[in-house]
């Protein structure tokens, strides 16, 4: 099974290869719009807009509102960040989004659960965004593929690898160090602070997957 190219993803890969990021929530509606949201303006502010290099960035949830809007809040928070909340729609997390996917990484420890539990050999490319971003802060990136030289997709790849192999080696502080909280009808100034953590946490991974650090 094959997820849709078209009204989902973005970044056309020009060597006809592609790196699938699966963000992962509960509703899909809050957390993982605003996830995947930055994480494509992060994108297109390190590689223009429209970018090259095969990077795809969708999201899903595991109760997901099938063609639900993105609640009002979470629209606001992009536009915070100046980022695009314009045609989006929920999803709910198929077999299909799981098997297409080279990176998943989810709101919390449950949701990284009932991914891993869809099977798929997802264990090794499915991780919590904290966690992930956790493992990425300690790859040196000299020892990840030029992305000039042998592209985009193939540093992504091996990003994954590093941090899989980390993953058993540097541990989280606490728990809920590797959680982002659920905002869902809570008030602006909560969805905001969520906002704040989820960006944070994505400026370190979106730095090492292309290899172009955050505009100043």
């Amino acid at each position: 099974m094959t997820a849709p190219e078209t009204g989902r993803g973005i970044g056309t890969g020009i060597t006809g290869t592609t790196f699938r990021i699966l963000h992962v929530s509960t509703g899909n509606v809050c957390r993982s719009p605003i996830t995947e949201r930055l994480t494509r303006h992060a994108l297109c502010d390190r590689l223009g807009d429209p970018y090259t290099g095969g990077l795809i960035v969708e999201s899903a949830g595991t109760w997901g509102h099938e063609g639900a809007p993105m609640e009002a809040n979470a629209a606001a928070v992009l536009a915070d960040f100046g980022a695009d909340a314009s045609g989006f729609t929920g999803r709910e997390l198929l077999d299909e989004h799981v098997i297409t996917a080279d990176l998943v990484l989810t709101a919390t420890r449950d949701h990284r659960a009932q991914v891993i539990s869809m099977g798929h050999s997802a264990g090794l490319r499915t991780f919590t965004l904290k966690e992930f971003t956790r493992l990425v802060r300690a790859i040196d990136p000299a020892t990840l593929p030029d992305p000039d030289q042998d592209g985009m997709v193939e540093r992504a790849r091996a990003l994954v690898r590093a941090a899989a192999a980390l993953r058993g080696w540097l541990l989280a502080p606490s728990a809920e160090a590797d959680e982002v909280n659920d905002p869902y009808g809570a008030p602006i100034t909560f969805f905001r602070s969520i906002g704040d953590e989820i960006n944070t946490a994505l400026e370190p991974v979106v730095t090492a997957l292309t290899g172009v650090p955050a505009p100043h």
